[in-house]
């Protein structure tokens, strides 16, 4: 019976914490699902592909800005120049409300396309999968609901393990019965359990408690980035950088400007002729940074430039990386299904299609299982058992805080609601 107790302990975890964030966890598996084919849906909304003429040459990145900023009337804080020909360069101008839009420019004639508004199409669907839309709030729970992610995997794997006669893929029982949505949920968990955890493990960078200690733990250990004066970057250019070089900064320098042309020069002679980024100076005395596109994590390269002699200052790039440097941005990379092509991000799709057939299968099953017309939870286990796996999955809430907070919250909710019972 220790055995069946246990079972029922984990059974009772893994429902509970399916209650909690199963809303949430099919938000973040359709918008990510949709994340995985950025490219693909920004070339539907806007015009991101041109018709490069074979032979002709673009135009000096100094010329695209001053023509982007007299038609716009903005400023411009940062040019992107694409890694083929055939797509449309992109002029970021921040206007004096602090809205920042991207210009779509023809490199080759000047002309701007189309405008990308405070982030466009893609910039609301990540903000629904980070739930940025809600501001640190919704960070905090991109975190919690991670770590309840990590729990249905262990405890779901766990559920489904080959026991008494119990096969981990199989599908029985008629179509629509209770014994057929059981085995659809159970088999498709299985099968997918170790990618949807792989996606919640490598999300949880990304967020400010969490990750914002991962990046301070790898710096003092020396795991992360090189050592480099530390003027924290700020937005757009923090954003353009790869997660591990966010924590530093470039040193300011005397006044004056070799200007855009010469900082391209500058990347192409260090080998960055296209498929990179070029950030502004916010101010006089700032540096130019330039950062390479990052499809694969050894992509990862950044230059800071000073502004006023054209000098080098410093240019990282993923050998320089330490190991934790190194595992995060690999995990990052291989999350958004780029770091090892079409497969790595049909592998990335199928994870998210398995967790949204998750999210739907389980409430099905769960109104399978009502009895006399009532819905209840599964069958509570001996108290010994229950604190044995309480104590087990507070173990795993003290890697991730919040879910650990959160965690314990819950089973204070249940105490209450067992006392209210017994009153």
């Amino acid at each position: 019976m220790a055995g069946g107790a246990f079972y029922r302990a984990m059974w009772r975890w893994h429902f509970y914490a399916g209650l909690i964030v199963l809303p949430i966890l099919a938000l973040m598996a359709v918008t990510g699902a949709l994340y995985l084919y950025k490219p693909e849906l920004e070339a539907a909304f806007y015009p991101v592909r041109i018709a490069a003429p074979p032979d002709a040459r673009t135009l000096p990145p100094s010329q695209i800005i001053t023509t982007t900023q007299r038609i716009s009337g903005d400023p411009v804080t940062q040019l992107l120049i694409p890694a083929a020909r055939t797509e449309s360069w992109r002029v970021t101008t921040k206007a004096e409300n602090g809205d920042s839009t991207v210009q779509l420019v023809d490199a080759f004639d000047g002309h701007i396309l189309g405008v990308i508004h405070r982030g466009g199409v893609m910039k609301t669907i990540k903000d629904l999968h980070s739930l940025a839309l809600t501001g640190p709030i919704g960070n905090r729970l991109v975190e919690v609901v991670a770590g309840w992610a990590i729990i249905l995997c262990v405890t779901g794997v766990y559920l489904r393990w080959p026991r008494r006669g119990q096969r981990a893929l199989a599908i029985r029982g008629r179509v629509g019965g209770r014994i057929f949505w059981r085995d659809l949920h159970g088999t498709l968990g299985f099968l997918s359990a170790g990618v949807i955890l792989f996606l919640a493990v490598t999300g949880m960078p990304w967020t400010d408690i969490w990750g914002g200690g991962l990046r301070a733990v790898v710096a003092a250990n020396d795991w992360g980035r090189p050592k480099m004066a530390v003027i924290p970057w700020a937005s757009p250019a923090k954003d353009a950088l790869p997660w591990t070089l966010r924590e530093g900064g470039g040193a300011a320098g005397a006044p004056g400007d070799i200007g855009v042309d010469a900082v391209a020069r500058i990347a192409a002679m260090r080998g960055l002729r296209h498929g990179y980024q070029i950030i502004l100076p916010s101010h006089p005395g700032a540096p130019y940074l330039v950062a390479s596109l990052v499809q694969r994590a050894d992509d990862a390269r950044a230059l800071t430039i000073d502004a006023a002699s054209g000098a080098v200052v410093q240019d990282i790039d993923w050998r320089m990386f330490g190991p934790g440097a190194k595992a995060v941005e690999w995990g990052i990379a291989a999350h958004q299904g780029q770091q090892y092509g079409e497969a790595n991000r049909l592998l990335m799709l199928a994870g998210c299609l398995c967790l949204l057939a998750l999210c739907v299968t389980a409430p099905i099953l769960w109104w399978k299982r009502r009895k006399h017309g009532r819905l209840h939870p599964p069958p509570a286990s001996t108290p010994a058992t229950r604190r044995m796996v309480a104590a087990l999955m507070l173990g795993l809430g003290i890697f991730f805080p919040l879910t650990g907070l959160s965690m314990l919250a819950a089973l204070a909710g249940e105490w209450l609601v067992g006392q209210v019972r017994m009153a």
